[in-house]
């Protein structure tokens, strides 16, 4: 089997079935699986799992057991010689996989691949490229200096900015939403750390697997979306375990003096505390014009539904999206694929547009308008 796609999903039931059903059109050409780990979710995820995806194999933990356990469980089902370490909200597009695969073909010892992420408003994702984030490294992410100097200075090393976000290459870090790598590798640095419940796993795993002498990829040839704020709810509890997780990173890989770990400390605290801000400040503005995006024949009776829902109008695709307005574009899944869909976003982000996903059974409208907030489902009456 070439690939084992692992999801660990908690509490995201719905993010969780678009994904799935992204992931299982991205394999119609690949010998590969789907194994989803659920960390004792009280939603219906599993139910749904079982009912829509009985193809997919389910482990269901009976308690939360956070990401890297989480992940470790999968991992240790899977079959693939490959495996995708995927967050369950994201989309990836029908050759995403494909693309990944063969790039591996050219390159001799691969590490870790990663890809482009962009966020439910088709923002580009900086953190899926990243340098080591070293004491230095660190300090000119918190005080925020990289935005002062040119991408190629020593103070532009924490987004891997010797890179444009159009352009592959090499790089220390890579996002745990969404990371290709050999299963035998993953086995063999000890996969995610265990002692770590979330947030520093991932830079902990490219660190371990750079380590050893492999090279980790930044791969720009496919875009994946990560709605991201949905599977992290950046609050209270979101500062402490983000805090924790920081200073179990630089504890492990760099030690230090008191000086040196209270200044993490303080340093990654405040970055918590940053992103809470952020996730308050989201504009809950309604947008003031609903285009439907889909191939298929009118249907009235359609429109109609997710216009009461959203007490708006809504009107079909034109060549003309009326300007200086807040638009949201409504795209049918049932359809239009995965990767128009993705390219929709790309091509629009400098506008001020948001996207909703129409579910392929046109029972809700899914999404997010914002990295930093939770994203939005909207339920509908099922239309057949």
């Amino acid at each position: 089997m070439q690939l084992s796609v692992i999801i660990l999903n908690y509490n995201v039931r719905y993010f969780l079935e678009q994904c799935v059903l992204s992931v299982q059109k991205a394999l119609e050409n690949i010998d590969g699986e789907i194994i989803v780990v659920d960390n004792f979710s009280q939603d219906d995820s599993c139910q749904m799992i079982k009912k829509r995806f009985p193809d997919v194999k389910l482990i269901e933990n009976k308690e939360n057991f956070g990401f890297p356990k989480g992940n470790n469980i999968g991992v240790a089902e899977a079959k693939g010689e490959y495996i995708c370490i995927l967050n369950p909200d994201t989309v990836v597009a029908e050759d995403t996989f494909e693309k990944i695969l063969n790039f591996i073909k050219m390159k001799t010892n691969l590490g870790i691949i990663g890809c482009k992420l962009i966020d439910g408003t088709g923002n580009f994702l900086p953190e899926c490229k990243r340098g080591l984030p070293t004491p230095w490294v660190a300090m000119t992410k918190i005080f925020g200096l990289y935005k002062f100097f040119p991408k190629s200075s020593v103070f532009n090393k924490y987004y891997a900015q010797h890179l444009s976000e159009n352009e592959s290459g090499e790089v220390d870090i890579l996002v745990g939403a969404f990371m290709v790598m050999k299963r035998e590798l993953y086995l063999k640095v000890g996969g995610f750390d265990e002692n770590c419940f979330m947030y520093s796993d991932d830079i902990d795993l490219s660190y371990l697997v750079k380590k050893e002498g492999f090279q980790n990829y930044y791969y720009h040839e496919t875009t994946v979306i990560h709605y991201k704020g949905e599977s992290t709810v950046r609050d209270e509890k979101y500062v402490k375990r983000f805090s924790e997780a920081m200073r179990f990173f630089y504890k492990k890989h760099f030690g230090g003096s008191c000086f040196f770990n209270f200044f993490m400390r303080v340093g990654a605290f405040s970055f918590s505390l940053l992103k809470v801000f952020q996730s308050k400040m989201v504009s809950t503005k309604k947008p003031e014009h609903y285009i439907f995006v889909s191939e298929n024949e009118r249907n009235e009776n359609l429109l109609n539904i997710i216009g009461d829902r959203l007490n708006a109008s809504v009107t079909e695709k034109s060549n003309t999206v009326p300007p200086n307005l807040k638009v949201e574009f409504i795209v049918d899944l049932k359809s239009i694929s995965f990767k128009r869909a993705i390219d929709l976003m790309e091509k629009n982000v400098n506008y001020n547009y948001s996207f909703k996903f129409l579910s392929f059974n046109h029972d809700y409208l899914i999404g997010s308008n914002s990295a930093n907030d939770i994203g939005q489902v909207i339920n509908l009456t099922k239309i057949d």
